[in-house]
């Protein structure tokens, strides 16, 4: 299986990138997984949030595989555990599925359709993190994920 991580912007902060990058390197060992940016619309601050919304829903329309199993992080989504969310990895991994995509929105979310469109929502946190931070977040969880699932000692219970 493969573990893509879609998300919209690019990364802006250094440690974050750095971050990032280190945890992806480090998954690499366990699973194929890829961290795919999909562009800033163009002369967003000409737009409204909605229009900026609906110009991001196209962009991600696009770059989602039908045949994947999509998830989107939401803040309004069903929350788990680290453990629960290796469970899910591995409950992918065993079905068969050929990818699972993560899906981080941008600055304002996403539209109603893209909501409609994915297989599940989850939240990493009641909290509420930025679009750039979440993707650090995500990817060192899904790392934890996978150690877990190898019964390694990084996750500590």
């Amino acid at each position: 299986m493969k573990i893509t991580i879609l998300a919209i912007g690019k990364t802006n902060s250094g440690f974050v990138s750095h971050g990032i990058e280190e945890y992806l390197k480090r998954l690499k060992r366990y699973i194929k997984v890829e961290l795919q940016i999909i562009p800033d619309v163009k002369n967003s601050k000409n737009l409204t949030t909605a229009q900026l919304i609906q110009k991001e829903e196209e962009l991600l329309n696009n770059a989602l595989s039908k045949d994947a199993h999509t998830i989107l992080l939401d803040e309004r989504g069903k929350e788990y555990t680290s453990i629960e969310l290796s469970t899910l990895i591995e409950s992918k991994m065993i079905s068969g599925a050929k990818e699972l995509i993560f899906v981080i929105g941008g600055a304002y979310g996403v539209s109603d359709t893209i909501k409609q469109t994915v297989n599940e929502q989850i939240s990493m946190s009641r909290l509420t993190f930025s679009h750039q931070m979440i993707r650090l977040i995500l990817v060192e969880q899904v790392y934890r994920s996978m150690t877990i699932l190898r019964g390694e000692p990084y996750h500590h219970e």
